[in-house]
């Protein structure tokens, strides 16, 4: 099987349209429909079926494409093994969120422009939907991520997740409020009335904030949204509402950061790469920096 219409296979699994397989290929859509044709009659099977006016993969189809991202990972971990030079060379691009950037990726490379003069790093700030979609678009090659317990991203076979650490995550509320030692269903209970804050880019912790606001017994009145934590606080300050924050956030003038137990939110931070990648020297460098560098903070992995 010519591994070329294995990429066009896996393309149509995950984008659903001949039409974007072929603007994401730079090719055209009667390309990609005879380069599958063409696998179909090498296989035996019939991968594709009409679905209105596009086509879905068949049974055979979505069991070829698992095999197929196996296979492509294969082909370009052994590209990459061949390739000349043990010492890492070359320009990574890395797409992740603001503080795994500022706290942990900034400082890395800063340590390689003493120690690895000829490893490039480009960095692009996005949240974690956003990276993985430049991922998948083979526009970088490393996106820094997270999930929160509450809230766990949907696993993809297509990558390889790697670790980094774990960060316990509170409430931030207007300062004033007295309180002793609670379960976050007491300090839910509490702000129900309140207006809410959450992120404008992900909506990991509105999924978080809402399934304990359901536990709580209300439904939380989600008003204002904001990407920067140092915004959330000032309009926590402000009075605006209340959000989530971390809990090693350093609060400003008017806020207060409540520990929210039983349960715990923790956020779990990601380094993801497609698979075969990590054999790359410059990759896999990176992505070992960026977990010597967190537990050198004093992080859990």
């Amino acid at each position: 099987m010519e591994t070329r219409r294995l990429q066009f296979l896996v393309e149509l699994s995950r984008l659903g349209s001949m039409r974007a397989v072929a603007d994401v290929q730079r090719t055209t859509t009667s390309t990609v429909s005879q380069q599958i044709a063409v696998l179909a009659r090498e296989v035996g099977t019939a991968l594709i079926e009409p679905q209105g006016r596009r086509v879905r993969l068949t049974p055979a189809g979505r069991r070829l494409a698992e095999h197929a991202v196996t296979i492509l990972a294969a082909v370009e971990a052994a590209r990459l093994d061949l390739a000349p030079g043990s010492e890492p060379n070359g320009t990574l691009r890395v797409a992740g969120f603001a503080t795994a950037i500022r706290s942990f990726l900034l400082p890395v490379v800063l340590d390689l422009a003493e120690s690895h003069p000829h490893v490039r790093v480009l960095v692009r700030e996005h949240e974690p939907a956003e990276a993985l979609a430049l991922l998948a678009a083979d526009e970088v090659d490393l996106a820094l991520t997270y999930d929160y317990t509450l809230a766990p991203a949907v696993e993809d076979r297509g990558v390889r997740v790697t670790d980094l650490w774990t960060a316990r995550w509170g409430l931030g509320v207007p300062a004033g409020a007295e309180f002793d030692d609670e379960a976050t269903m007491d300090v839910f209970d509490r702000f129900r009335a309140h207006d809410w804050i959450v992120n404008s880019r992900n909506t990991a912790d509105e999924t978080v904030i809402r399934t304990l606001a359901s536990m709580a017994g209300f439904t939380p009145c989600i008003t204002h949204q904001a990407d920067s934590l140092d915004l959330v606080q000032g309009m926590i300050a402000a009075r605006l509402g209340v959000g989530l924050l971390p809990l090693g956030t350093v609060t400003i003038a008017g806020v207060r950061l409540i520990p929210l137990t039983a349960p715990n939110v923790e956020l779990r931070a990601y380094a993801v790469a497609r698979h075969g990648r990590l054999n790359w020297p410059p990759l896999a460098l990176v992505t070992q920096c960026l977990i010597e560098q967190t537990a050198a903070e004093g992080f859990s992995g």
